[in-house]
């Protein structure tokens, strides 16, 4: 007899052919799923490379465990028996498998089922997104509401949150954030600089680089910026942390216990943004007016005390009240976004990465919408 034999990490495969045209398929060893197992490719080789057999028969006396990886060999190999017309002999195979077997192919697979994909019209595709939106926005809604409670009940003392949780927010959210806030908005404050500069001084006006950077700063770039930095530290550490909490069914157990998960863990975080962002964005604005008046003094070899002069006649109160309303609005929905992801994310160690990303998204457009809508409001109101 001439016999082929392949082996792999788990099973071994030979193919011997008898004298009688029947070609013997030897099982042996563990048949495992996880590792690489022998293909039926095998033995397709070998029935090309000769006369084709009548009979096909298998030999599993040397067979130690086998799982799904073996069932998955064996209905190939039936499969390529009967398109090359091969009788197959199977009652050499343990009982169990020989009827998983004929279980497999009780219900044969229907032709081309693996090749089409279900095609879905546009309309519907339509409607599954609004949905998808329209429940958002419901679960946003509920969540927003119960958050005013807890703000409620915090107004009258009676909400059920560690201060010491108060207080770490607030240092994650103010001192812990002034260098970023300190890189960016001097370098914001510097870009605007240079954008007025190289138009202002071809008509003479450099000194008006004062008025555009101290403008620019305390009525929109001071906000903005100071809220896109805390939607991608803040806002996402919040997502994360939530969403961790969620995993590990922390949140479950406060619920049991009687505890509003709303009051304990959202209601320090949101507060904590709401009452810093107003500070970071006064501090944003001034940072940025000296990246300005770094410019106007190094570049445009401006005065600094007529720059700075210019600057403090520029700046009305209302253009800085301003300011601080966007960004305690900021700061409100940053918070908002960050724990609603974490509240949503689900069970799994990617679904933690997922309310992440999705809070720093939420966040950022939410916060661009609300920056519109206070253009809009002030224009209406001639501020």
């Amino acid at each position: 007899m001439n016999g082929v034999q392949v082996t792999s990490e788990q099973g071994k495969v030979s193919f011997d052919r008898t004298e009688d045209n029947t070609l013997m398929v030897r099982l042996s060893g563990p048949w495992r799923l996880g590792k690489d197992i022998p293909s039926t490719v095998l033995l397709t080789q070998v029935l090309d490379a000769g006369s084709a057999p009548q009979r096909l028969s298998f030999d599993t006396a040397q067979l130690t465990h086998w799982d799904s990886g073996l069932l998955a060999f064996l209905t190939q190999a039936s499969e390529i028996c009967r398109a090359r017309g091969i009788v197959e002999d199977r009652t050499s195979l343990p009982v169990g498998l020989r009827r998983l077997l004929e279980l497999a192919e009780a219900v044969p697979e229907k032709k081309g089922a693996r090749s089409k994909v279900a095609r879905i019209s546009f309309f519907e595709r339509a409607g599954n997104v609004t949905l998808g939106y329209g429940l958002s926005v419901g679960e946003f809604l509920a969540f927003l509401g119960e958050l005013s409670i807890a703000f409620g009940k915090f107004f009258r003392g009676k909400a059920r949150y560690r201060k010491v949780d108060l207080l770490e927010a607030i240092q994650q959210c103010g001192a812990n954030a002034v260098g970023i806030v300190t890189l960016i908005s001097f370098l914001v404050g510097v870009i605007l600089a240079f954008m007025g500069a190289v138009q202002l001084s071809q008509f003479g006006a450099a000194i008006y680089v004062a008025d555009l950077v101290g403008i620019g700063m305390v009525r929109e770039m001071g906000a903005m910026m100071t809220a896109i930095i805390m939607s991608g530290r803040t806002g996402a550490a919040f997502a994360a942390k939530l969403g961790t909490m969620k995993v590990t069914q922390e949140i479950d157990a406060l619920t049991t216990m009687g505890i509003s998960p709303l009051e304990f863990l959202v209601l320090p975080r949101v507060l904590a943004l709401v009452l810093m962002m107003p500070l970071l964005c006064l501090y944003a604005d001034f940072v940025g007016i000296l990246g300005g008046a770094f410019v106007g003094v190094s570049m445009l070899e401006l005065a600094a005390r007529s720059y700075f002069q210019e600057t403090i006649s520029t700046l009305t109160f209302t253009n800085l009240l301003g300011g601080l309303v966007k960004a305690t609005v900021y700061g409100a929905l940053i918070g908002v976004a960050g724990c609603l992801r974490g509240f949503q994310c689900g069970t799994s160690s990617s679904a933690v990465g997922d309310a992440t990303t999705q809070a720093v998204v939420t966040s950022i457009v939410m916060v661009v919408v609300a920056c519109g809508i206070f253009a809009v409001v002030f224009n209406v109101l001639k501020i």
